[in-house]
C-alpha cells in the first residue's frame, strides 16, 4: 500500500503548564485522506494537543508541518492564516457567537477569508442541510439543543474545506445514531 502525501507531521512535541508536562516527545504524521483518532484518559493531553497543533497554545519545543510547511517560526498573523486557511476546528465547548444566528456562525470562518457574502451565505447553507440544520439557519445558538450546537460547530469547521480537521470529542452531546453520522460526515 502506498503512502499518501503528509498533510500533517509533527515532531518531538514537548508542552509544559509550570512543571506539569501535558505533552512529552509527541511524534506522528497524518496523510491525505487519513482519518485518526487520539485516545486517552480525561487529562492525558488530547485536547492540549488538538490546541497546540492548531497554534491556540504555543509549543515549548518540536515542530508541526502542514502540507510541507513548518509552523516552527510563524508570527501570530501567520499562525491566524493557518487556522483560518488549513485547519478546521471543532472545539469541545464548541465556541459559538451567541449573537450571531446558526447560519451566521457557519459563514464566519469564509467571511473572514474575504469570500463575498454571497458565496458564504451559499456554502454556509449547503454545510447547514449537510447537518441537518436547515429548518435552525436564522435560529441564535442558544435557542437550539447542545446537539444541535455540535452541529454548527462541525458546519462551522467544513465550511472551508480545510486540509485538516481537529474534532475535539466531536460526538459528545450526540447519541449514538447522530454520532454515527456525524463521523460519516466527517470522514
Amino acid at each position: 500500500m502506498s503512502k499518501g502525501k503528509s498533510v500533517l507531521t509533527v515532531k518531538n512535541l514537548n508542552k509544559s503548564f509550570g512543571n506539569f508536562q501535558a505533552l512529552k516527545d509527541i511524534n506522528f504524521r497524518v496523510e491525505s485522506g487519513e482519518l485518526v483518532a487520539i485516545l486517552g484518559e480525561s487529562g492525558s493531553g488530547k485536547s492540549t494537543l488538538l490546541n497546540v497543533i492548531s497554534g491556540l497554545d504555543e509549543l515549548d519545543s518540536g515542530e508541526i508541518t502542514i502540507n510541507g510547511i513548518s509552523t516552527r517560526d510563524f508570527s501570530h498573523k501567520e499562525w491566524a492564516i493557518y487556522r483560518n486557511h488549513y485547519i478546521g476546528f471543532v472545539f469541545q465547548e464548541y465556541n459559538l457567537v451567541d449573537d450571531l444566528s446558526v447560519i451566521e456562525n457557519v459563514e464566519l470562518p469564509l467571511l473572514l477569508q474575504g469570500v463575498s457574502a454571497s458565496e458564504a451565505r451559499e456554502k454556509a447553507l449547503e454545510k447547514c442541510k449537510l447537518l441537518g440544520l436547515t429548518n435552525h439557519t436564522h435560529k441564535l445558538p442558544n435557542r437550539i439543543s447542545g446537539g444541535q450546537q455540535q452541529r454548527v460547530a462541525i458546519a462551522r469547521a467544513l465550511v472551508t474545506d480545510p486540509k485538516v480537521i481537529l474534532a475535539d470529542e466531536p460526538t459528545g452531546a450526540l447519541d449514538s445514531e447522530n454520532a454515527r453520522i456525524i463521523l460519516d460526515v466527517l470522514k
